[in-house]
């Protein structure tokens, strides 16, 4: 494009431009302030959705005391430092949301017997060449964090896909 066709295009703009009329003082503030509040009420609204739905997502009734006391061993073990569970953790390990799934696919329906012989392994355990540390867990402890991780495998993802992607069988 020459030069002088830029320069009649860039004058045609500018006198666009300046046709336009500006919203006064009073239309600009209440553009400004009606805009505010209606971005404040969506806000307001989906504030009280969330808290509406949370509950039903939640798996609250499922919560028994194993679960509790299997919570408490992956806190105080610090299992977040390398496992995820919905998404929230490290990303060193496999994601824990639906292991017990997994692993009942992967072992035909002994995932449960194989995550407590894990959990209570003297020897570290080391799939895929990452070893997870032994924590030598009783019985009783195994079977609590098998517990906790059977009632995150049971939480409403929100309309994720329940179904365990073959891919997920390979991971553990």
């Amino acid at each position: 494009m020459p030069i002088k066709d830029i320069n009649v295009f860039l004058s045609f703009f500018n006198n666009q431009l300046n046709q336009q009329k500006m919203l006064s003082k009073k239309q600009a503030r209440a553009f400004f302030l009606g805009g505010t509040l209606v971005t404040f009420l969506v806000f307001i609204g989906l504030t009280i959705y969330s808290f509406s739905v949370e509950n039903d997502q939640s798996n609250h009734e499922n919560i028994t005391e194993a679960v509790v006391r299997g919570k408490n061993i992956w806190e105080s073990n610090n299992c977040m430092g390398c496992h995820t569970i919905l998404g929230e953790g490290a990303y060193y390990a496999p994601e824990l949301t639906k292991v017990v799934d997994r692993m009942n696919m992967k072992y035909d329906g002994q995932g449960e017997e194989v995550i407590k012989s894990i959990l209570m392994s003297p020897v570290p355990w080391q799939p895929n060449g990452r070893k997870m540390v032994a924590y030598e867990m009783t019985e009783q402890e195994a079977e609590d964090m098998v517990e906790f991780f059977k009632w995150i495998g049971e939480i409403d993802l929100n309309g994720f896909d329940r179904i365990v992607s073959p891919l997920a069988k390979e991971d553990n």
